[in-house]
């Protein structure tokens, strides 16, 4: 440890005594003047050229390799240094890698829930002729500043169009709820619509019946009954 600063430190105060803080840190003056008057050691010359050919190689990697993989760089650039070495100068830098994140996982889907007939038969193709019979819908999630946004979306297979979506901090059924009733409002289907998702998230697929169409004026409100299935967890 390096204890010159900290007398230089005591020498700068009004009332500083470099011979009481020699004798404290167990320290010679004579070393101290030296130190002063030569300026750094060679090894603090070393740490600071290795410094910056460490600073040359992280930024190369984006900031992604730590103090092993920089050390490994280095080996092979030829320059043999420890590697605790090596870690405590990227310490003293500021300069870490970048662990890559755990996986969350968050949609699990009941081995309880009641299998659902596929009732589109795998028939993804778009056509024209039949706008607003097969609606398909998935959740994702979005990091942000507060916390994880979860968007629902719900999407016309003929068209590919997104004809209704809905954000909210949480994975419950009224998510997709809102996001179904945002896409009945703005289609207003005149036939049953037939809702596909997967069974990897909250929804499960249900013949979709549009409510009747409210007089003008009048406040629209969600179709009756229930149109999602949860799981029980």
């Amino acid at each position: 440890m390096n204890v010159y600063p900290f007398i230089e430190a005591e020498k700068a105060l009004p009332n500083g005594n470099v011979k009481r803080s020699c004798e404290l840190l167990k320290v010679s003056r004579s070393a101290y003047y030296q130190h002063r008057n030569n300026g750094p050691s060679l090894r603090a010359r070393q740490d600071t050229a290795l410094t910056e050919r460490i600073a040359v190689v992280h930024e190369a990697s984006a900031g992604a390799y730590g103090s092993p993989r920089v050390h490994a760089e280095l080996r092979a650039e030829g320059l043999r240094h420890s590697r605790k070495r090596v870690a405590r100068l990227m310490r003293a830098a500021g300069r870490c890698g970048r662990a890559p994140k755990r996986w969350r996982t968050t949609t699990v889907p009941d081995p309880n829930a009641a299998a659902r007939p596929d009732l589109i038969v795998r028939d993804f193709t778009t056509s024209a002729a039949a706008v607003n019979t097969r609606w398909c819908g998935d959740i994702t999630y979005i990091r942000t500043w507060e916390g994880w946004l979860y968007l629902a979306t719900v999407i016309d297979l003929a068209s590919r169009r997104v004809i209704g979506w809905a954000t909210a901090d949480h994975l419950r059924t009224d998510l997709p709820a809102q996001a179904l009733s945002n896409a009945i409002t703005t289609r207003r289907p005149n036939q049953p619509v037939i809702f596909h998702s997967d069974r990897g998230c909250p929804i499960h697929q249900r013949p979709v019946h549009p409510p009747r169409r409210p007089a003008p004026g009048a406040a629209i409100r969600r179709p009756p009954g229930s149109v999602l299935g949860q799981r029980c967890r």
